[in-house]
């Protein structure tokens, strides 16, 4: 989710949280549970909030121990053999995130653990201009006996958002260990609508400290200065199975072996800032492309390459742009309604409300489906794609007004509409694809290290919804980042759950192995 690239984050925006789990550690090594979520329609995001959890990017924050005593033992085991464990939350395959603490008595937050970024933010009690920050935890430092001052300026730009603060210095539990004096943004500004509908409270960056704003020590580098885990090394599994058990897990200072098959296949980081690394080859069904360097990005929920490569594999897939998809399905089904009512002189700012796509608040159209927000926390929908909907219909109410104007046939009227829709790019570069074809797409593998690793269609397809409002999303999206840090592929969520992967700070080298 580093600057950049969290667009994909929020590719979400409806979801249901998954049953919470416990993080259990012992000496040296930290489990942290992941919560998950998939994706929906909303996520279309990229920053990726979004349905994922969009919602990846609405709701999130609960949190959860479990006290069966069997459990508590079983975990307390593991970590002693593995590490510092991180229990995660999936949200709709989109946004994965854990719980941490901060300060004396512990303060509460969920946040994403981003290896795309480097510096740990969360919500202040002083932010009272945003919005978002009354969605969401908000520390209070005057309620800390651990709490030092700094008073430092800070703010991060993300792809689909910025925040805005100041550091402070308190200690941070992560799993059962806690890092002491550790600096950190108290975000008072979170003016994007990512944050606010974000599963998550804050960020937790594991990314180097090249790239941390403000030159501060990143958290993963206090714990092993302070001699917390056994061994420099992280590791990460992504259950990509959103409504099924626990969301995933960060083991701290190990590795489980539990979560993987096989061995690892390690490559040196070649770039220090983001986990980056070189990729050889990129396969569409076995037919060569072109490689280039990687970073391994679990703040991102997609893969992102080069615009080039990813046209061809959404050609091979029969992906088609998600706006131009539902422009032409607002014309189709509601083309002769809107000519009808432009044609009776209804304004055209109260057109879409009157064909039932969006709401008037008096002076346009309102996606209906803003209420969504709160409707999917409790197991509700507005429909696919409501929002999309609402914004094609107000484009087409634009463009068949001015054809009106010109006196325009209104066979000419639609076929114009229809060829404009073709035109339209989608706004965070998503691409739906049919969902009866998947049979018939192509692998597409990734050369790593001198082994090829496959993703098949079920694996790079998103399905967003259920029966027959599902849609099905490409997990490809593109990004030409130019020279000298690029061209470059961002390894999101979507590789990382099919591939277990350790992130080996000691030996600055990242592993990748088939998840189990």
């Amino acid at each position: 989710m580093g600057t950049g690239r969290v667009g994909l984050l929020l590719l979400l925006l409806a979801a249901v949280l998954l049953q919470p789990l416990l993080a259990a550690a012992a000496e040296g090594v930290v489990r942290i549970a992941l919560k998950k979520r998939q994706v929906d329609e909303t996520g279309r995001v990229g920053g990726h909030l979004a349905g994922e959890d969009a919602q990846r990017l609405l709701a999130r924050r609960h949190g959860f121990l479990t006290n069966d005593a069997a459990r508590a033992a079983s975990r307390k085991a593991r970590a002693e053999a593995e590490g510092d464990i991180v229990a995660l939350k999936n949200y709709l395959n989109a946004q994965y995130y854990g719980e941490i603490a901060i300060g004396t008595p512990p303060q509460m937050f969920t946040v994403i653990f981003d290896t795309g970024s480097s510096n740990l933010w969360v919500p202040s009690s002083k932010c009272h201009l945003s919005i978002a920050c009354y969605f969401h935890s908000r520390y209070k430092a005057g309620q800390s006996s651990t709490y030092k001052k700094n008073g430092k300026p800070a703010s991060i730009h993300y792809g689909t958002g910025a925040i805005s603060g100041y550091f402070s210095q308190d200690s941070v539990k992560v799993g059962d260990v806690a890092v002491k004096n550790q600096d950190f943004i108290e975000a008072t500004r979170e003016p994007s609508i990512t944050f606010m509908v974000a599963k998550f409270d804050g960020i937790l960056g594991l990314g180097f400290k090249e790239i941390s704003v403000g030159n501060t020590v990143p958290i993963w580098y206090n714990m092993v200065r302070q001699g917390l885990v056994v061994d420099p090394v992280f590791s990460f599994w992504f259950n990509r199975h959103a409504d099924e058990g626990q969301g995933g897990e960060i083991v701290f200072g190990g590795i489980d072996p539990n979560h993987y098959k096989g061995n690892h296949t390690y490559v040196p980081v070649t770039r220090k800032g983001y986990w980056q690394f070189n990729m050889g080859d990129v396969l569409i069904g076995g037919n060569s492309t072109a490689g280039c360097a990687a970073i391994a990005d679990s703040g991102t929920s997609l893969l992102t390459g080069p615009t080039a490569i990813i046209t061809q594999i959404n050609e091979k897939i029969g992906a088609t742009g998600v706006v131009s998809q539902e422009c032409k399905a607002v014309v189709s089904q509601y083309g002769q309604q809107i000519l009808d009512q432009l044609r009776a002189e209804t304004k055209p700012a109260k057109v879409c409300s009157s064909v039932g796509l969006c709401t008037f608040d008096g002076t346009h159209g309102v996606s209906a489906g803003i209420r969504s927000v709160v409707d999917d926390e409790v197991g509700k929908s507005s429909g696919p794609f409501s929002s999309g909907m609402c914004n094609a219909c107000e484009t087409a109410v634009v463009w068949m007004h001015t054809q009106l104007a010109q006196n325009q046939t209104q066979d000419l009227v639609l076929q114009y509409i229809n060829q404009l829709c073709d035109r339209l790019p989608s706004p965070m570069g998503e691409s739906s694809v049919d969902c009866s074809s998947l049979a018939s797409m192509p692998d597409i593998a990734f050369t790593i290290g001198g082994k090829k690793f496959v993703l098949k269609p079920e694996q790079y397809i998103l399905k967003v919804g259920e029966g027959t409002a599902t849609q099905c999303i490409s997990g490809f999206t593109a990004m030409d980042i130019p020279p000298p840090r690029g061209p470059l592929w961002i390894l999101g969520d979507v590789f990382m759950g099919a591939y277990h992967t350790v992130f080996d700070y000691g030996n600055l080298k990242v592993g990748f192995a088939e998840a189990a």
